[in-house]
């Protein structure tokens, strides 16, 4: 009797070279690190390789998604150890060995992701038989891609066609078919017509062709021409868009620039180099991408000490061939998408999640099922949602390094609108010393004691404060802390939210928020949370940076408001308020106070999983749980953890968060009307950028 198993992989296919496979890949892996805890990467043949090298498919997947997983398991073979074995006859090995490679990733992950062979060089021409061989062996079924460059929409539905009945003959489950590189014109005719000609259950999906992932970037270009960097290699990844070769007269040159424009001109036209860099920052023209010199010649030395004075240069590239031969050799760059290239990975993500159908896709792909919600899926799904409804954010502290590259990575995945409080000039001269290529043409930069709104926040701090004898002097005083005038700012809804704390204190953060933000109506105390990413779930840890000693009633509203901030996140809570003894066997002033305080949530909010007191142990471990608490629907599989007191909740956190090296995304503050969060002293590049990703779901909610 053949026993029925859980799919637990895709296969991803072509039906020829350059068919934009990457893109179905980084989508897809995308799409399932927000449904699957892990989710890993398998290729069965790759190209060949250089010494030292490594694949660039596996490279740019393992490198983008940070997967746990070293290169010489993510193969099988190379192209021609695959050729020489077919040539001696030994297809069983070949197969034998994939599954082997498979099975191996398979018992880690709970998803795999597999990518055939790119059909390029020697034994292109058996490859579509191999990979409906390989997705046949490894029991998975396939996604086929095809390339529409260059056919009648005939020949590139009949092409999909053909290949859905040769991998259904074989008995592989075709789930979609992708027409790639359309014309998006004609989308919605391939869509029709691919529908009419394959069966109702594959799913059919068309992405148009997108010239920023068709246009090579600089240093792609560099590679081919073997050129020498001059200038901007900090920008070596810009994407070359139309070229142009600047042969006329500056002039009559100028006019033919475009968008992201390539310049292609002699090493010794100073004329065409200076204008073009001149185009590039003027508001009448075009930005361009890139300068090309041919010829192997470079500018004079005066010309090069006008260039290096600049404040922000494109990058400027040399090249010892002559203007035409760089010229054919550029128009025939098949370019690829690489780990370095974050624009085109980027890229080719939104494109699938515009043009593919996810969700009907996700629903025939994840089969099984996981218990809680994943580190990944939590962070995929803070992203996803942050991007629904993009909210503003300030940050107060302008000048530090880690804010302006959080704030860049921010803009980056488009998913928040950021202001930045601080000196323009200062801001920017700290962006080039430190290489941060931030585009400030898409953040806001606000100056406290320049600002428009200087006196007219002041005036209302003056009015809300002055029952506290603060008079309008003090009030301007205080306005020009930037914790005060980011936290107005939220007050006065100029922004939807503050994160601060990268080099102030918790008091200074908080303090403004508590004096005139205050607190939510249903709400009596200021509170926090950590969300503990550990490595196969998310848990909730409150309260670790507020509340020092709080008593009964205040842990049992601290627990209500941890439950709220959960379910908000998609966590549904089961809480835990620990303590040093569990259930009825402690005596003592401190788990009394515990005890009382699990009483109070259970007559407020008889709705919520609750359990106390607990210790942690037999909070986490299902058979110290059952051990201890047999009846509790709690015990063993809580993930809100109410600590009785700050010392107890500060120092787990950390010593968690040290020792298994989870990601602790907070302190995430619950129970202001309007979001204000601090970040640790500590904070890195990636804690501040989740705490504002967090920041923007609470002004969703608000």
């Amino acid at each position: 009797m053949n026993k029925k198993t859980t799919n637990k992989a895709i296969y991803i296919t072509t039906t020829e070279p350059n068919s934009g496979k990457s893109i179905i890949s980084l989508g897809l892996m995308q799409l399932l690190l927000g449904k699957a805890a892990k989710v890993g990467y398998f290729r069965p043949i790759i190209d060949d390789l250089k010494a030292g090298e490594i694949d660039n498919h596996i490279n740019t997947v393992t490198s983008y998604f940070n997967l746990d997983l070293k290169f010489e398991d993510a193969y099988a073979f190379t192209r021609s150890e695959v050729i020489k074995m077919k040539n001696d006859d030994d297809d069983d090995k070949i197969i034998s060995k994939i599954i082997d490679k498979y099975k191996a990733i398979e018992e880690r992950f709970d998803f795999v992701l597999v990518e055939g062979s790119s059909f390029v060089g020697e034994g292109a021409i058996i490859e579509f038989d191999i990979n409906v061989l390989i997705a046949k062996n490894l029991g998975v079924p396939a996604i086929i891609i095809a390339n529409g460059i260059g056919k009648t929409i005939e020949e590139l539905v009949g092409n999909l066609h053909m290949a859905f009945d040769s991998f259904k003959d074989k008995g592989v489950e075709v789930l979609s078919v992708i027409a790639n590189k359309v014309d998006s014109e004609y989308q919605p005719l391939i869509i029709s017509e691919l529908e009419k000609n394959l069966p109702s259950g594959v799913l059919v999906n068309a992405i148009p062709l997108n010239p920023l992932l068709a246009n090579p970037s600089i240093k792609e270009i560099v590679d081919v021409l073997n050129a020498e960097v001059l200038f901007g290699e900090a920008y070596i990844n810009n994407q070359a868009g139309n070229y142009s070769v600047g042969a006329m007269q500056l002039r009559n040159y100028l006019t033919h620039l475009k968008d992201n424009a390539l310049v292609i001109t002699p090493g010794d036209r100073a004329d065409i180099i200076l204008g073009a860099l001149q185009a590039n920052i003027s508001d009448n023209y075009p930005s361009i991408s890139g300068i090309v010199l041919t010829g192997g010649l470079k500018p004079e030395e005066s010309i090069i000490k006008l260039i290096e004075g600049l404040s922000d240069v494109v990058p400027i590239i040399s090249a010892k061939r002559g203007t035409f031969s760089v010229t054919n050799c550029i128009g025939t760059i098949k370019s690829q998408i690489y780990a370095e290239n974050t624009q085109k990975i980027l890229t080719s993500i939104k494109d699938f999640e515009k043009h593919v159908k996810s969700d009907a896709l996700v629903e025939r792909l994840i089969t099984f099922e996981t218990n809680g919600v994943t580190p990944r899926m939590f962070q995929y799904n803070l992203l996803k949602r942050a991007r629904l409804n993009k909210k503003h954010i300030v940050l107060p502290e302008g000048l530090d390094e880690r804010i302006l590259r959080a704030t860049k990575q921010l803009i980056d995945v488009d998913a928040v609108e950021i202001t930045l409080l601080g000196d323009k000039e200062q801001i920017e001269a700290k962006l080039l010393a430190l290489d941060i290529a931030l585009d400030l043409n898409r953040v806001n930069i606000i100056n406290p004691i320049e600002s428009n709104n200087f006196e007219a926040y002041a005036n209302t701090l003056y009015e809300l404060r002055k029952h506290k004898n603060v008079n309008l002097a003090m009030a301007k005083d205080l306005m020009e802390d930037v914790s005060y005038f980011g936290t107005m700012m939220v007050h006065k809804g100029d922004a939807d939210g503050m994160v601060s704390g990268a080099v102030h204190t918790t008091q200074h953060t908080i303090l403004p928020a508590l004096q005139f933000i205050k607190t939510r109506p249903e709400t009596s105390i200021v509170s926090s949370i950590f969300f503990m990413c550990l490595e196969d779930r998310v848990s909730v840890y409150g309260d670790c940076a507020i509340n020092p000693n709080p008593n009964s009633e205040q842990l049992a509203e601290i627990a209500i408001s941890s439950a709220a901030t959960s379910i908000a996140f998609g966590i549904e809570p089961k809480i835990a308020m620990l303590s040093y003894s569990s259930g009825s066997s402690g005596v003592g002033e401190d788990v009394e106070r515990v005890r009382q305080a699990t009483e109070i949530i259970k007559t407020k909010r008889p709705d919520l999983k609750v359990e106390g007191p607990i210790q942690y142990d037999a909070a986490v471990d299902i058979k110290v749980g059952k051990t201890k608490l047999p009846d509790s629907e709690v015990a063993g599989q809580a993930n809100v953890f109410i600590f009785p007191d700050l010392n107890t909740g500060n120092n787990t956190y950390k010593a968690v968060q040290r020792e298994t090296k989870a990601l602790a995304i907070g302190p995430i503050i619950q129970g202001l009307n309007k979001p204000v969060n601090d970040l640790s002293r500590g904070c890195t590049t990636d804690d501040i950028f989740n705490t504002v990703i967090v920041t923007v779901i609470q002004a969703q909610g608000l």
